[in-house]
């Protein structure tokens, strides 16, 4: 027995189990299948609808009317055009169009099926789903299986909290299409992710060559890199409670040794290293909130991180280069920057940290 038939058996049962359910199957089937027929690349699907929500929608009493072919068919284009304003398919980006097939009355399961074809110019990488289908009813869920060659590849639910999702096939169309959602991803989190970018300016402040600058740096992504899949694959996971607090007491550890700094041995690149695991950490938080892929969940990593590091390289580029400049034209200049900027920073950090801990607050 396929797993969606005992999905459909068991939410049944349940269904009919108490008097305390407002109407039986208060849920949906979504199946879309990634293939070519033909030649043409296409996505086949089918949705399933309980007769008791279509009829809520169409105005029909009782709903048992529904199973009846005539009366089924009679409703098929008010049912296709109210699924098409509350379902909707995006391919690598693009929105698709469903051309509808002849509805099926499904009498033993109380549904209708409504099959239906997107063509799509090429193998699709990326199909994203938007559908709130039923909202009058609050418990109402979705239920979306995704096939590729045959196999069952992909399941979630969707419902009135979670409305979307995305899935990345499994072919090279798929992956590069993973490359580019999480890379993007990465440059976005880290130019404005404002403690991460203050905790990167503070091991700026004090100048230095590119190289060095971006030794720093590539440091800091080395050592977030491992601890950010520590956390994604659940091998290691502390409490945001406390990896916030301590992302805040790294930046105010930057600036203070920053203004204790006299002309010492430059450690930056092993604070950076040491810290940079800690902020790992809260990359994670986010990364997790990203529904990641799990078919390439290695792609999704490497991208993010590759990303996260563009990001930095061009902090570097643009702020770092900036520094370098002030102190080779003027080293007591240079001083003196680094000293307001480490005081804003050590304020910063302290502000982020009390307000952590004693009022919950993150960023």
């Amino acid at each position: 027995m396929r797993r969606r038939d005992l999905w459909f058996g068991l939410l049944l049962v349940l269904a009919c189990s108490g008097p305390a359910v407002a109407h039986p199957a208060p849920f949906s089937y979504l199946d879309l299948r990634l293939n070519a027929s033909g030649g043409v690349p296409e996505i086949a699907g089918s949705l399933t609808v309980h007769v008791y929500d279509a009829a809520h929608e169409l105005g029909i009493s009782p709903s048992d009317r529904l199973l009846a072919p005539e009366v089924a068919r009679a409703q098929t284009a008010a049912l296709q055009s109210l699924i098409e304003r509350r379902l909707a398919l995006t391919v690598d980006g693009e929105p698709a169009s469903l051309a509808w097939g002849a509805l099926e009355v499904l009498a033993e399961k109380q549904s209708l099926r409504l099959p239906f074809v997107a063509r799509v110019g090429r193998p699709p990488g990326s199909v994203a789903v938007s559908a709130r289908l039923f909202p009058y009813d609050a418990t109402h869920q979705t239920f979306v299986n995704v096939f590729e060659a045959s196999a069952l590849r992909f399941q979630a639910v969707l419902d009135g909290r979670r409305t979307t999702l995305e899935y990345f096939s499994g072919s090279t169309q798929g992956r590069l299409a993973v490359i580019r959602r999480f890379t993007a991803a990465g440059i976005q989190h880290i130019l404005i992710g404002p403690d991460h970018l203050l905790f990167l300016v503070g091991l700026l402040l004090l100048g230095g060559s590119l190289r060095r600058l971006l030794l720093v740096v590539t440091a800091f992504t080395i050592a977030h890199s491992v601890t950010l899949s520590l956390a994604v694959l659940n091998v290691f996971t502390p409490s945001p409670r406390l990896v916030e607090p301590v992302i805040a007491l790294s930046i105010v550890y930057v600036g203070v040794d920053n203004l204790m700094i006299r002309g010492g041995r430059d450690v930056r690149v092993w604070i950076a290293f040491a810290f940079g695991l800690v902020h790992g950490f809260g990359f994670a938080s986010v990364l997790r909130e990203m529904d990641l892929p799990r078919q390439a969940l290695g792609w999704s990593l490497f991208s993010f991180n590759a990303g996260v590091e563009i990001g930095q390289a061009a902090v570097v580029a643009l702020v770092g280069s900036v520094i370098t400049t002030v102190w080779q034209r003027d080293r007591a200049l240079g001083r003196r920057l680094a000293f307001a900027g480490s005081l804003v920073i050590v304020a910063a950090g302290a502000y982020w940290f009390v307000q952590r801990v004693f009022f919950g607050g993150a960023l």
